[in-house]
């Protein structure tokens, strides 16, 4: 059987290279994601899903239906990209150009992850449409919005809202971030604090908020792996009201079981090292929050806290991904996110969190380059990807299948 797969999935080889080309040439910013989710629904319909939904807050997401009610798969790949730096050297032409040279796919989203989306949609329709592989529970591939500013609004309105209405609860998720085609179980996490100063002495307040600033800094630097800005970001200050008061953002990379209460107070003790006139100087640190308008016109409040998460490595649902991987002769590598910039994240923090939905990662793209001008994704890898998809959909909620064969004259 997965002789057969890997062949379908190499005959796919350029309709999804050319499909993720065309996603990175739709720009695609969060909170403007809707030409973008225009194609991935054309799409969708195009390769026979049962039902194509597009809801109230632009996630797009297709159906293919099990003989059983269950258990019910997510593939889910977020859709939205950064900004660009469009002046930044190391484009091949413009971050849109989605340019293929040398086996690769160039632009903003190719590895984050565009590419991750195609996959998914195309392993799910290959299992299903190519190889007529028939399915035991339900596989739902959803494109969702809002995601890069490491919140994950557009999952969160998925699951709460969107599938809840639908009466869909879902077993197993498997995010298409860039994994290299590693098996991913968990990362950091990371919080946002908004550090307020005020005081009645303008020169005062610049002074020990310059400091504050240095002292934060310098903290960051000292904490730094591998040279990379993946432990502590700080913001210059910002000064109001003629400079009695001034404000200084502050992300911060969160580690397992830590704290944000504690966080605070070691936050505090690092800022008033070698302040002077501390007694005229007002101090207050909380978690960064913030008005946002989606989309949909709609505005929420949201924290920019996103919790670490890990699934176990040993659990169900890794072990039959690794089974299903290593039966296609894929290549079975677990791992972490090592998320190389502070602020990066998955959904997974939501989905393990506050759904309590097994969740790993898999697919196309490396993280390192993720965010980077010049970002590409292997199409190679792609490739490999649509087959280790479809092997583990079809490990988790497909019917075993004997005697089996597949025309592949298409």
């Amino acid at each position: 059987m997965y002789t057969l797969l890997k062949e379908h999935a190499e005959n796919l080889r350029q309709k999804a290279s050319a499909f993720t080309a065309e996603l990175v040439r739709t720009p695609s910013i969060s909170y403007d994601e809707k030409y973008a989710a225009r194609l991935v629904e054309e799409k969708m319909k195009e390769l026979g899903y049962d039902k194509v939904i597009t809801d109230d807050l632009g996630n797009v997401f297709g159906i293919l239906y099990g003989y059983e009610n269950g258990p019910t798969l997510l593939l889910n790949s977020h859709i939205d990209t950064v900004l660009p730096d469009e002046n930044a050297p190391g484009w091949e032409g413009s971050p849109y150009s989605g340019k293929i040279k040398d086996g690769r796919i160039y632009g903003v989203g190719s590895s984050d992850c565009k590419s991750g989306l195609a996959v998914q949609i195309y392993a799910a329709h290959m299992l299903l449409h190519r190889a007529l592989i028939p399915l035991r529970g339900n596989v739902i591939v959803a494109a969702t919005v809002s995601e890069e500013n490491g919140l994950s609004l557009g999952v969160q309105h998925l699951i709460s809202k969107t599938l809840a209405d639908m009466k869909i609860k879902v077993d197993y998720v498997i995010l298409g971030e860039p994994t290299d085609l590693g098996l991913f179980y968990g990362h950091d996490g990371w919080a946002g604090f908004t550090i307020g100063m005020d005081s009645p002495n303008p020169n005062f307040l610049k002074n020990a908020a310059n400091a504050v600033y240095q002292n934060l800094h310098n903290a960051g630097k000292a904490n730094k792996i591998n040279g990379s800005e993946d432990f502590m970001s700080v913001h210059q200050p910002e000064f109001y009201n003629d400079y009695q008061d001034a404000r200084i953002l502050l992300n911060r990379r969160l580690y397992k079981d830590e704290d944000t209460g504690v966080l605070i107070e070691n936050i505090k003790d690092i800022t008033l090292q070698n302040v002077k006139e501390k007694k005229s100087i007002n101090l207050d640190i909380k978690l960064r929050e913030e008005i946002q308008k989606l989309a949909n016109g709609d505005s929420v409040q949201v924290r920019y806290l996103s919790n670490a998460w890990e699934t176990s490595p040993f659990s169900p649902l890794m072990d039959r991904a690794r089974q299903a991987l290593s039966s296609a002769k894929c290549k079975t590598v677990p791992g972490k996110w090592r998320l190389p910039r502070i602020g990066m994240g998955t959904a997974g923090s939501i989905l393990t969190k506050r759904f309590n939905i097994p969740t790993i990662g898999y697919g196309p793209g490396d993280e390192n380059v993720v965010h980077t001008a010049g970002e590409y994704v292997e199409i190679d890898n792609m490739v490999e990807g649509i087959l280790g998809t479809a092997s583990i959909i079809h490990n988790l909620v497909g019917i075993p299948v004997f005697g089996w064969t597949s025309d592949l004259d298409f």
